[in-house]
């Protein structure tokens, strides 16, 4: 296992490119050697009393590297809230460790927007306790099955930020599907969401004698299919949030006569689809769209209740990574793996003078340049494939990963293969062991652009086969 901090492979347009993987586990080499380590043990609770721990190690205050070390367990944490989720965190380490967290997660803005989303999510106060590492909570984390049901007449909607798809599945047979552009984070009425979502549900209904199951796919967190945070609601204010917003699928399945009905974060239903496809586990999704959604299957084919959010870990310890504009935080996975990350990079690779304004139009003007072969396009392509290779790195150090789904538009067309190839590249050169571990799947250009749908109305379970809901 190397420690050594420099790539073997450098991003083309990202030299400067500084991956988590590489700077955690050369700072833990560094303060190993120091021979005055302190260990350090983290939790990360959420409110079932379940708790993901980790351990590390910092140096002691007034040593040369003690704020790096500090910086070193932050960034630990930060990983652990976003990939896990967790209301609680709980310290074993020294007193000033434990007081730097909370003055973080208290008073400094990337800080207080972790702790909001978490409490946001959870609905408990959130707070950095120390706790001796024996009195870590250690109830067994509860488990739900990962869908994958056929049966029946079935509906199911992706909600993306630029478009929404829908499917009309029987008995796993697709007989409808259907995209339609949208852009929901601009409407601040809520019955405008409910209006579009119900018409693509009506359009699907409208292929099928009855309608026995809706599931949807859609980013954010859902709890029982209450909307706890939802980038496609962000213009709704937070009163109608809380009124209409929080429970607006229970109000749709409402309207489809209490059907069953499951709306799952789409990062989950990601790896839901990629884990029917492969007919395995141990696999975890990542969909590059105009952000990064991921989700994860566990080696016995479950879903986990664990956030899964890899849009907001941090994947690049670069002092000048560029800002995440929802947190404020640098180096985050939403900037390295979707539409973000190929449209910052164009004026890297000389191509954003002529580039259209949005991200989707800027990734249409991109996928035009690599088919017409330009190479500054595929150099866009394959710093992504760069970071991609460096960001599985860190994701296996917590991930039990065997296979790898990569879908969303980044990866449509010539630019996802040159993507796949760049990260297989920096497997075999920073870990062979684990390049020959892992396989890469993808979709068909179909299933790319709606197997999220497909796989979502394969979420509920029919307990009893009743006549469903006339179209």
């Amino acid at each position: 296992m190397s420690t050594d901090r420099t790539p073997r492979i450098r991003p083309i347009l990202d030299p400067g490119f500084d991956p988590a993987f590489l700077a955690r586990r050369a700072m833990a080499a560094r303060v190993r050697r120091s021979g005055v380590a302190i260990p350090v043990a983290l939790a990360v609770e959420q409110p079932d009393g379940s708790a993901w721990r980790r351990e590390t190690a910092v140096l002691p205050v007034g040593h040369a590297g003690s704020a790096a070390s500090y910086r070193h367990c932050e960034r630990l944490l930060k990983f652990m809230l976003w990939a896990r989720g967790g209301h609680r965190v709980h310290v074993d380490g020294p007193a000033a460790l434990h007081e730097a967290l909370v003055r973080h997660y208290a008073d400094e803005p990337t800080g207080l927007f972790d702790a909001r989303f978490e409490h946001e999510v959870y609905g408990r106060g959130f707070e950095v306790v120390r706790t001796p590492r024996a009195d870590f909570p250690s109830a067994p984390e509860a488990k739900a099955t990962a869908g994958g049901y056929r049966d029946g007449c079935r509906i199911g909607f992706d909600l993306g930020a630029s478009d929404r798809k829908v499917a009309a599945v029987i008995d796993g047979r697709v007989v409808f599907s259907e995209e339609v552009a949208w852009d929901p984070s601009r409407h601040a009425d809520p019955q405008w969401h409910v209006h579009e979502i119900m018409a693509s549900i009506r359009a699907a209904a409208a292929h099928l004698p009855r309608v026995d199951a809706i599931g949807g796919s859609a980013a954010g967190v859902y709890v029982d299919n209450e909307v706890r945070a939802a980038s496609l609601f962000r213009s709704v204010p937070r009163d109608l949030f809380e009124t209409r917003v929080r429970g607006l699928f229970n109000e749709i399945r409402r309207a489809w006569n209490d059907v069953p009905f499951v709306v799952a974060n789409d990062g989950d239903v990601t790896a839901l689809a990629g884990s029917l496809q492969a007919g395995a586990g141990a696999l975890l999704g990542i969909a590059m769209g105009s952000s990064e959604a991921a989700g994860y299957v566990t080696r016995d084919g479950h879903l986990t209740s664990w956030l899964n959010e890899l849009a907001f870990a941090p994947v690049d310890c670069a002092p000048d990574a560029p800002v995440d504009e929802w947190s404020g935080d640098r180096g985050c996975g939403a900037l390295y793996f979707s539409q973000q990350a190929t449209g910052r990079l164009l004026d890297a690779a000389g191509l954003a003078a002529d580039a259209p304004k949005t991200l989707p139009e800027k990734l249409v003007h991109l996928q035009s340049l690599m088919a017409a072969d330009d190479p500054r396009a595929a150099d866009v392509y394959r710093t992504v494939g760069t970071y991609l290779g460096y960001g599985i790195l860190h994701y296996a150090d917590f991930y039990d990963i065997e296979h790898v789904l990569l879908l969303g538009r980044v990866m449509t067309g010539r630019g996802g293969d040159l993507v796949i190839d760049g990260a297989k590249d920096v497997l075999r050169a920073e870990e062979p062991t684990t390049a020959e571990r892992i396989t890469f799947h993808t979709a068909s250009e179909r299933d790319k652009r709606h197997g999220q749908a497909v796989a979502a109305a394969g979420l509920p379970a029919i307990p009893v086969r009743e006549p469903g809901v006339r179209a």
